[in-house]
């Protein structure tokens, strides 16, 4: 799978009674299609994974994706403290038909977490998943820092594609990119202008080349073409999950970022993104700084709260999150909507 360009980490949206509103993720999902990300990840920390139990997660993952189209790369947030929990949650996303697994590592038993435990929990996760794996690296939710040297012997796995590091750090997107570069290149399938291929488009319609359509209140048989798709080699693939380092991950060999700050400005984050692709430094760097201030308030100081409300104000339904994390006071309201006054999507 393909992983390049911008990624919305989509909030899960609740009733004031804390119960998910799933109407309202389908206006989401339905929203974020017609964007020009590249896909969507759905539990992710932004999707306050770790509040949700078991059935209700895999109802969030059913309902996005019934709703998602089906050119946006889907991934789902499936880790959970064993592998067993945590293979089980990634065979439901494939059921639904998801194309990656994003996968943290375990938090619980941190006095037991050596790095031979995590090399174990992530190469049996993706000996055991049906579909490939991401690995995520967010130190400040977990407190621990996956080694870029485990990073390099993790990528050897044929079903590990690539990390998301939510480190902040530059550096060691640069290092992480360098450290991985003589992993083995695989062969993705790609659209002829080289955008992500999901198991979604080359699902088999009804009939062979055909499928149905209404005229006149009748059905009739309508030609569909044949998908064209070519193929690409890739390596190791690096997405950030910083939007204030976005540019400067970019060129230190991110292939693209998931981001909490894309959940409500899309539009924003992919202007940065496609302005790098187009090599124009400069508008980057300007589409760059336009966001920064935003992002940081919102995003990093303001957390999941603050990218819901976020989401409200720029016409994606936020609401509140679950407790115990706290709603936001009406100043801090009134400085989102300064701050996303210029930056609508």
């Amino acid at each position: 799978m393909l992983l390049e360009g911008i990624f919305a980490a989509v909030p899960t949206p609740f009733y004031p009674d804390e119960r998910v509103y799933y109407r309202k993720l389908e206006a989401n999902i339905a929203h974020y299609s017609r964007t020009l990300l590249s896909g969507v990840l759905l539990l992710g920390t932004t999707g306050e994974a770790v509040m949700l139990d078991d059935a209700e997660s895999r109802e969030v993952l059913r309902v996005a994706a019934g709703v998602a189209s089906p050119e946006k790369v889907l991934i789902a947030g499936v880790a959970r403290e064993s592998v067993k929990a945590t293979v089980e949650m990634a065979e439901a996303a494939a059921g639904f038909g998801y194309d990656v697994a994003l996968v943290r590592t375990p938090s619980y038993l941190a006095g037991q977490r050596t790095a031979a435990a995590v090399l174990h929990y992530f190469r049996s996760v993706a000996d055991r998943s049906p579909l490939p794996l991401l690995l995520y690296n967010i130190p400040q939710c977990v407190p621990y820092n996956i080694p870029v040297e485990l990073v390099a012997e993790l990528a050897q796995h044929a079903n590990i594609l690539g990390i998301k590091d939510s480190s902040g750090s530059v550096e060691r997107i640069a290092a992480l990119a360098a450290g991985t570069r003589d992993a083995a290149r695989r062969t993705v399938t790609v659209t002829p202008v080289f955008e992500a291929v999901t198991g979604r488009m080359l699902k088999p319609e009804p009939e062979i080349g055909e499928s149905l359509v209404t005229i006149g209140g009748e059905a009739a048989q309508a030609h569909v073409a044949p998908l064209k798709t070519r193929t690409k080699e890739v390596g190791f693939q690096v997405l950030s999950g910083s939007t204030a380092t976005l540019l400067e991950s970019l060129e230190a060999g991110a292939n693209g970022a998931i981001l909490g700050f894309a959940a409500c400005a899309p539009q924003a984050c992919q202007e940065v993104y496609l302005a790098w692709k187009d090599r124009d430094r400069t508008l980057a760097a300007e589409k760059q700084q336009r966001i920064v201030q935003a992002s940081r308030r919102i995003v990093g100081e303001l957390g999941i709260s603050g990218v819901k409300y976020a989401c409200d104000f720029n016409g994606y339904y936020g609401g509140r999150a679950r407790a115990p994390l706290t709603a936001l006071c009406s100043d801090e309201k009134a400085e989102i909507e300064a701050l996303l006054a210029l930056i609508r999507s």
